[in-house]
């Protein structure tokens, strides 16, 4: 099964172009991406630990979904904050909240995500071994960005601990490629756009760096990947983390029209903003 779904639901500029403008009294942002995706990417859970109150209303808010399933990033002290080994308080500060979600078998995915600077040393490879260790019994993914990392023996090592890898469109740099490796049971295809002046630029704010807006050409080759990843996979997770503005779910709703071989239903206000990309792939609904 392929899950196509944003990263994220909650931004301010998505209201005129996602969400209708102005906002409706008592709107759920959560429970309208549900009613066009199966899956969504929680961004949230990178920057701080949520709650467990939080995950199991977020089941409740998508049950007009049977289908929808989360993925989570892992919160980024993990991953981003390596000079000091982490504790059990953060290692449950990680578990616990996630607990409803696998209770309740809507856990798609637990995302770690490497930055670029996560090279392949010796160093780098026994953090990832103990945090896989950690983790061990989820579904854990792993994002590793640096080419460094593109060895035989890599994915080897993940498919031997049942780790999927996350394939990735990012601007073309020093980094690993596209790909479509499947090395566990869950498949992760993250497209982040291609913005290459901006990627790497200190000055660069998040909107600039994810301001791209994919054409159906461009996605063309990932509907393919993730068509291969379904057949090597029992599940396969894609999320357009290209989100200003609402082009993630451009994008999503033209990924998952081309993957199903139907137009997909779409969000009325989307049409106005992105005309040109949605013709013939998206209905609004």
């Amino acid at each position: 099964m392929i899950y196509v779904g944003p990263a994220g639901w909650s931004y301010k500029d998505w209201y005129g172009t996602v969400y209708p403008s102005p906002k409706p009294k008592n709107f759920d942002e959560l429970a309208y991406i549900a009613r066009y995706f199966d899956t969504v990417e929680v961004n949230s859970s990178f920057y701080a630990p949520i709650r467990a109150a939080q995950t199991s209303a977020w089941i409740e808010r998508t049950a007009h979904n049977p289908r929808f399933l989360f993925t989570a990033k892992l919160l980024g002290r993990f991953t981003h904050a390596r000079d000091a080994d982490w504790t059990r308080e953060e290692i449950d500060s990680v578990l616990e909240p996630l607990q409803p979600l696998r209770d309740a078998g809507k856990l798609g995915a637990l995302l770690a995500q490497f930055p670029w600077s996560f090279r392949r040393t010796a160093e780098n490879r026994a953090w990832l071994a103990r945090l896989a260790d950690e983790f061990t019994g989820l579904p854990l993914v792993v994002e590793i960005r640096h080419a460094s990392w593109n060895t035989p023996g890599f994915f080897a090592s993940l498919r031997e601990r049942g780790i999927g890898f996350v394939n990735i469109d990012q601007p073309p740099t020093t980094g690993i490629g596209p790909t479509d490796r499947a090395t566990a049971p869950v498949a992760y295809i993250r497209l982040h756009g291609r913005n290459l002046d901006s990627w790497f630029r200190d000055d660069a704010s998040v909107n600039e760096r994810y301001d791209y807006l994919y054409t159906a050409d461009e996605l063309e080759p990932w509907r393919d990947r993730a068509l291969h990843l379904q057949r090597e996979s029992e599940q396969v997770f894609v999320i357009t983390n290209n989100h200003f503005e609402g082009r993630a779910v451009a994008n999503g709703v033209m990924l998952k029209a081309r993957i199903e071989g139907a137009p997909a239903p779409a969000p009325p206000t989307l049409f106005d903003a992105y005309p040109q990309v949605l013709e013939g792939l998206a209905t609004p609904s």
